[in-house]
């Protein structure tokens, strides 16, 4: 892909080696989320480790969840929101005194 996918699709791209499949993700300077598909839950996380993305789902695509923070990395998105995290990210603390 040369453009951040948006949309009901998921494209599918052939690689040779898996360092050329993190090549290619890790390529665009966008990252909001990505998705590793593997029978081998264990070499997928690992995978899913070198991947730079803000959310990085196996076996699976687009599940989000509000109790977990959800953003992206590179220049995709604008920040957190969902979870703990994206509530602080949001909130302006006030402090009155006196």
């Amino acid at each position: 892909m040369a453009e951040e996918q948006f949309g009901p699709a998921l494209p599918i791209i052939r690689y040779s080696t898996v360092d050329e499949a993190v090549a290619m993700a890790n390529g665009l300077d966008v990252g909001l989320g990505a998705s590793v598909w593997s029978s081998d839950l264990s070499a997928a996380r690992e995978v899913a480790a070198r991947i730079e993305a803000g959310t990085v789902w196996i076996n699976k695509h687009g599940a989000v969840d509000p109790r977990i923070p959800f953003g992206g990395a590179k220049q995709s998105g604008y920040g957190l929101e969902f979870g703990v995290e994206g509530l602080k990210a949001l909130g302006v603390p006030q402090i009155i005194n006196g």
